[in-house]
Parts: structure tokens; sequence; C-alpha cells
């Protein structure tokens, strides 16, 4: 089966008001009107709103970073699912390893977030990835199993039948924002397993039509590799998505 490409930039914590929209404008003129591989951008949270009104009508979708698993209530600095759908949004980064390392994002929480997307007709980004010191100890595939049994329990409901999109990201923890790069047969023999644990969890034709993306210092020069593997189906681009010329070169590349 051939799954279409999705290259997703992640602002992370990056670019103001001022900056996001020329970003956002930049890449409307260079890309905007590119086919045959899927576009999002994720900037920061209060920024959503005016670069997706930049965006509106081009091919490059509209994401979030994070949001909480409950439609609203006291839960100070916290965003819920509907006000990022009303700004346009449609999906959400959930899981990613600064979530995990520094705000306390448990696969537990994970869950209740994926579920919630679904619920809330957002297209989950749900990523995984193991640190230098679990893959050096030889327990990368341990992790990523519990990432993905965990994270994606009791969410058979909302995928089969494609009734909602699931997107994974596989984002080995040592490869972001160091400049190592996992080889594209180190991320593809990842990528494999991901696949089979989706195949448990959902059957192999499910399987076989969601996208998982890399995440790891992806550049121009490094995608193409990338994704001719059989099971890398895009990236989640973080630095080189805050520049024009590499998350277009990305992009074109794909």
């Amino acid at each position: 089966m051939v799954r279409r490409s999705f290259i997703a930039g992640n602002w992370k914590m990056n670019k103001g008001l001022n900056e996001s929209l020329e970003l956002a404008k930049a890449l409307n003129v260079a890309v905007g009107g590119v086919g045959g591989v899927d576009m999002l951008v994720c900037p920061v949270s209060v920024n959503l709103e005016s670069v997706g009104k930049v965006l509106a009508g081009s091919n490059i979708k509209l994401g979030a970073q994070n949001m909480y698993c409950e439609d609203s209530g006291a839960y100070t600095g916290e965003v819920a699912p509907a006000m990022l759908k009303a700004v346009g949004c449609e999906y959400i980064i959930i899981g990613h390893s600064e979530r995990r390392a520094y705000f306390g994002d448990t696969n537990e929480l994970v869950n209740a977030k994926v579920k919630k997307a679904f619920m809330s007709d957002l297209n989950p980004i749900m990523c995984i990835g193991e640190t230098l010191e679990e893959r050096e100890s030889d327990k990368t595939f341990a992790v990523i199993e519990k990432q993905v049994m965990e994270g994606l329990s009791g969410t058979e409901e909302y995928v089969n039948g494609d009734k909602k999109e699931l997107v994974l990201a596989y984002e080995p923890v040592w490869a972001i924002g160091t400049g190592k790069v996992a080889t594209p047969e180190q991320a593809q023999t990842v990528h494999s397993f991901i696949r089979g644990l989706l195949a448990k969890i959902y059957g192999s034709e499910t399987a076989e039509k969601i996208r998982i993306q890399y995440g790891g210092s992806v550049k121009p020069d490094n995608i193409k590799d990338l994704i001719s593997q059989k099971d890398i189906d895009g990236a989640l681009v973080g630095g080189a998505a805050l520049k024009v010329d590499s998350f277009a070169g990305i992009i074109n590349n794909a």
C-alpha cells in the first residue's frame, strides 16, 4: 500500500507573533501550492489563529503542540481541544519527548489525550521514542512497545474503519536537536516494529494505512533516504521547520 508522505513542522516554543506570521507567509509562497505531500505546521498556541488565517486556502494544514484531556475547568495554563478546533487546528501533537521529560506526560496521560483528540475530531500525532541510555541498554523495543500499547489502549473504536486518522511519530530522543540521525536502516527497523504493534491493536489492514513519521534532526539532505524506507511515511521536523528554505527543501525532497 502506498501511503501519502506527511511532513509536519513543530515550531516548539519559538517565533513570536510577527515572526510566526512572516514564516507562515513565506511558507505559503514557497510550498502552499505543492501537491502530492501533506504539510502541517504547529506554532505556539497563542499564535494559532493568526497563522491559520495566513494559511487559509493553502495546502498547509494547522496543528497544535499540546492539549489537555478535558473540555473545560480549573486547569490553569492548559488548552481544551475544542478551543484548538475553533481556531482551525486539524492535528494535535501528543506525547512529544519534551512533554514527557519536562512536564510529566505519562503513557496514561498520553492515552487520555489521544482518546480526547479523537472524540474532539482532532487527528493525534502520537510521539514515541527512546533515550540514548535506553538504546545503549538494548531497551529500545521494550520502551517503544510500552509507549505504543499503553498510549493507544482502548482506541480501536476510533481508528478501525477509517473513522479517525491516527499518526505516529518515532523520534529517538538522542537524535532530537543533536545533529545525530538514526540511519535510514535503524529507523526502518523501529518503524517496522511499530507497524507490527499497530497490527496487533487494529489488525494488519488498518496498520498498513497508518502513517508513521520519523523525527530527529531531519534536514533536506537526509529526508529522501529516510522516506525511501518501506515504513517511514514522512517526518516531524523541529529546528529545520523554523526556516523557509530548510522546511521547503524537506517538503520538495519528500
